[in-house]
């Protein structure tokens, strides 16, 4: 009779152990790749085609914003606006429409066979994305192939695929009581990345155009790549087998809404799900209208102090940090995300009463708390499913998280300039009062 073969040896503990098994750096890197393409190609857009068109802006759009009326109301700017709005919202929604699926199918096949190739795909994807964008700006191409790179980058997960894997990593490696806090530093991850690209991309952009930086959101996402196939340990504990292209991973996730393990879950699932929306539409939503906010009467910000209020709402997220570590040891998580809403409204408010500088950068201030309440509901959403679940159900979160991108370009970007005759800031009032509805779930 053969002997049975010998058992996996378990993991040496140690500090190699904990090397491997964060997955922070991966999520830096990509964030750092992300934030440095999304504004440059924007602008890469705008002097493409303005210049196809025969329009250059590059002086007005380097100047304080304050200009006279004449040159938004030139046909010839508008042409081009119209234009590069239009290229964004195909590309935007090329990506979004096909990572809808790849995610959901990618997300929940990590739950079997582990969550490295769920981080290797949509690295690798985004060096393939950045890569066409260099070869567009280097033999001019036509820009159509930015939609295209976003398609193939889609199809691998994209960006979406990333969040969700990093989140289920944390969800594997950490425990119950730790979870929130780990999930806070991802965050915290996502805030200082963002923050470097935002800040280091358009300085760079300036001083040596638009190949230079690209070149380096390549590197980014081919280091974060390498990581996740050579640097990072293997989170799953049980991997087994699983068919890629079947139903039966859209199914997993449909479940973990209309079928959960547990039946009380179902109706917690699709509040905090709610809650969730709500928060990061407003986020976004808010994030989108700051810059042409400050650029207008009567802040009207040159680019030196709109990138000093860039750096302070990326602080939110260190600050925020701080914050939940130091309320975790006196209240408990609900607590602490009721607190950072609190936060978040009032810091809106100020913002949408913003006359001066000052008071601009006093709901700056007041924002220090504001991302504390979307760890604590990712770690409760979490705490709801199965461990073989995690995949699945980060996979829905970063869908409805590409969902709320979409709404809250739409709806922010809409309600501004409707709004300007009675109240410029009235879109950070209303995102205020919809910051009511998570408080009251979470209460």
């Amino acid at each position: 009779m053969a002997a049975p073969p010998p058992a996996e040896p378990p993991v040496p503990p140690g500090p190699c152990r904990l090397s491997l098994l964060a997955v922070e750096p991966l999520l830096f890197l990509a964030t750092v790749s992300l934030g440095l393409q999304g504004p440059l190609a924007t602008q890469y857009l705008w002097d493409r085609l303005g210049a196809e068109h025969g329009y250059s802006d590059r002086n007005s759009t380097e100047s304080s914003g304050c200009g006279d009326g004449n040159a938004t109301a030139d046909p010839l700017r508008q042409e081009v606006e119209a234009l590069v709005s239009h290229w964004n919202l195909y590309i935007n929604l090329g990506g979004f429409f096909v990572s809808l699926f790849s995610v959901t199918l990618f997300g929940a096949w990590s739950d079997s066979v582990g969550r490295r190739p769920a981080l290797i795909l949509p690295c690798a994807g985004m060096a393939l994305q950045t890569a066409i964008y260099l070869l567009v700006m280097y033999l001019e191409l036509h820009v159509a192939f930015f939609l295209l790179g976003r398609i193939l980058s889609g199809l691998t997960g994209d960006y979406n695929l990333i969040l969700a894997s990093c989140f289920s990593y944390v969800a594997d490696t950490s425990e119950r009581r730790a979870r929130t806090f780990r999930v806070a530093v991802l965050e915290a991850c996502l805030g200082t990345a963002g923050m470097v690209a935002s800040i280091g991309g358009g300085q760079w952009r300036r001083a040596q155009g638009y190949i230079n930086p690209f070149w380096l959101a390549f590197a980014a996402s081919l280091a974060a790549t390498l990581y996740a196939a050579f640097f990072l340990r293997e989170s799953v504990k049980q991997k087994k087998a699983a068919k890629l292209f079947t139903l039966s991973h859209y199914k997993a996730v449909y479940r973990l809404y209309t079928a959960p393990e547990h039946p009380s879950s179902r109706w917690k699932l699709a509040l905090y799900t709610l809650a969730f929306f709500l928060i990061v539409t407003v986020h976004f939503g808010a994030k989108d209208i700051y810059v042409l906010y400050e650029l207008g009467s009567p802040l009207c910000w040159a680019s030196d102090l709109i990138g000093y209020g860039s750096a302070a709402s990326y602080l939110a997220y260190l600050s925020s940090l701080a914050g939940l570590r130091l309320l975790q040891l006196c209240l408990e998580d609900t607590w602490v995300a009721e607190i950072g809403l609190i936060s978040n409204i009032a810091g809106l408010v100020v913002i949408s009463l913003a006359t001066t500088t000052p008071l601009m950068f006093t709901g700056y201030g007041i924002l220090f708390l504001s991302m504390a309440a979307t760890p604590v509901i990712r770690s409760k959403l979490s705490k709801l499913v199965s461990e073989t679940e995690q995949g699945a159900l980060f996979a829905s979160v970063a869908c409805v998280e590409g969902l709320c991108s979409l709404v809250s370009t739409g709806v922010f970007n809409s309600l501004y300039p409707a709004t300007l005759h009675f109240m410029r800031g009235f879109p950070f009032l209303f995102g205020a009062i919809i910051l009511l509805i998570p408080a009251a779930i979470l209460g």
